[in-house]
Parts: structure tokens; C-alpha cells; sequence
């Protein structure tokens, strides 16, 4: 896989960079732009970020961080089964327990929601920071939903996390969950509440709460590229109908030669008439 000339590898997390430390130069060099280009294409090209994954997994699966990014990679791409191993082999290296939700939502993409239910109430969850704690708080409602159990969802929801005022970094999905979960319920005046909480909250738009509010209130967005497409085809058709209406010019040459024949017409009419007059005074003069 083709690395561009500015990616240098320094990129990457202090963290990652002192874990490629036990590679010889060269090979963590490679293995670090590699992951570099995993993270720069993961949001925007997954494909192609799960390729750059797979080449650092087969310089490096040793390392923690690679297998790591090869999970990330690979969740990315709706790959659930593959991600699952990954995370699991990252967390048997490091003994960190974060990966614990991510871990859990592969189990529901598998189509196994009990599992992720079985695992929101493990003692692992405890061991999670709050970030974390919310994110298995996500994937246990969503786990409830895929079983039909609305309410149940609705429920799990409710923590002090949703009912506090101040913006976290989870604060905007979490809400956006909980007014989703209402939506689905029937419950639209609720529902239009916490999607305006979650608009408040979500600074990066890392949600589509604006369009769903959007949507409850029953405003339509036009896209102004259409708007100028359709503009420029409504001209094309304008052009069209006049150019079809309009009577094309005569030829030139068409305009002379019938200029021509109208002179001599006029000529052979004088002449005639002369003739006619000399005859007529002759006459008299006898």
C-alpha cells in the first residue's frame, strides 16, 4: 500500500510510538505509518483503511496497538467477527478493559444481543471509566432494542450522566440515544425535547440531531446544488423552446439572387413601355 510523502509516522500517539519501540527501526518506521493511515481514513475511507490495517498486522501482530487498530479497522467495516478477535487480543496483551463496550456492540452485529446484555452486567463494566461506563450503557439499550424491548431500552437510558446539565464528550449520543428510543416508543413530544438537548450539546456533529428535529417540525432542506442544477436545466429548456420558435434567416446568397431577379423585372417593364409609347406618336404624325 502507497504511503504519502507526508506521512512520517511521527503522528501517532506517544503511547503507540513507545510500544513499536521493541521493533527494529526500519519495521516500526513502516508499522507506524501504517497506522497513521489507518487513522487519517477510518471515518472517511474504511476500505482503505482496513487495507493499511492488514498490512501493519502482518509487519507487527505482536503489538498491542496494531491489533488494536486492525479491530477499529475492521469494526469500521461492519466486519464483527474479525473485530471481535482483534479486540480480544488486545485486551489479553494489555489487560485494559476498555475495549470491554466496543466488545460488546460486535457481539450484537454478530446477532447475539443476550450476549452483550451478559456482558453490560459483567464486573468488567466496573472496572471502566465513566466514558466507557456510558458507551456499555449505549450498547446495552441498543442490545434491548434489537430484542424488542423498547421500554427496557428507554430505561437503561436514564442516568444521572443523561440528566446532567454539563456537556461530555459522550453527552450529545447519549441523548440522541434516549430521544431515538422515545421517537420509536411514540412518544414525539419528548422525543423532540431530548433531540434539542442533543443539538445543544453536540459541538462536533457527530450526530444528525439537527436533521431529526428538523424533521419533527416538519421542515424540508433543499440542497442548493440541486436548486442550481434544476435552475440551469429550466434555462437549457427556455433556449430550446425559443430557438424553436424563432424563424431561421433566409440565406444570403438566397436574398440576392431574389434581389436580382426583382431588378430585372423593373427593367423589362420600363423597356416595354417605350416601345409601346414610340408606335402611338408615329401615328399621329401621319
Amino acid at each position: 500500500m502507497p504511503i504519502p510523502e507526508d506521512v512520517t509516522g511521527e503522528e501517532i500517539d506517544k503511547d503507540v510510538r513507545q510500544e513499536l519501540q521493541s521493533l527494529p527501526k526500519t519495521l516500526a518506521e513502516d508499522v507506524a505509518k501504517n497506522l497513521v493511515m489507518v487513522a487519517r481514513l477510518i471515518d472517511e475511507e474504511p476500505e482503505r483503511a482496513y487495507a493499511y490495517s492488514k498490512v501493519a498486522l502482518r509487519l507487527a501482530s505482536r503489538v498491542a496497538a496494531v491489533r488494536e487498530a486492525a479491530g477499529f479497522a475492521a469494526y469500521a467495516n461492519q466486519n464483527y467477527a474479525e473485530a471481535l478477535a482483534e479486540f480480544r487480543a488486545a485486551r489479553r496483551m494489555t489487560g485494559n478493559q476498555e475495549l470491554w463496550p466496543l466488545m460488546a456492540d460486535c457481539e450484537r452485529g454478530l446477532g447475539r444481543p443476550e450476549k452483550a446484555l451478559d456482558m453490560a452486567g459483567a464486573p468488567e463494566v466496573q472496572k471502566l471509566d465513566k466514558s466507557g461506563q456510558v458507551e456499555m450503557r449505549l450498547v446495552a439499550a441498543g442490545a434491548r432494542r434489537d430484542l424488542g424491548q423498547l421500554d427496557a431500552a428507554i430505561v437503561t437510558l436514564q442516568s444521572s450522566e443523561l440528566a446532567s446539565s454539563s456537556v461530555q464528550p459522550w453527552t450529545a449520543r447519549l441523548r440522541y440515544a434516549y430521544a431515538d428510543a422515545l421517537l420509536a416508543g411514540g412518544r414525539e413530544g419528548e422525543a423532540r425535547e431530548w433531540f434539542a438537548k442533543a443539538v445543544e450539546a453536540d459541538r462536533d456533529g457527530s450526530t444528525d440531531a439537527s436533521d431529526r428535529l428538523a424533521e419533527l417540525d416538519g421542515v424540508d432542506f433543499v440542497d442548493a446544488l440541486d436548486e442550481e442544477t434544476d435552475e440551469e436545466a429550466a434555462e437549457d429548456i427556455a433556449e430550446d423552446i425559443a430557438s424553436e420558435s424563432t424563424p431561421e434567416p433566409a440565406d444570403a446568397d438566397d436574398d440576392e439572387a431574389d434581389d436580382d431577379d426583382d431588378e430585372d423585372v423593373v427593367v423589362t417593364s420600363a423597356a416595354d413601355t417605350a416601345d409601346e409609347d414610340k408606335p402611338a406618336e408615329a401615328v399621329d404624325k401621319d
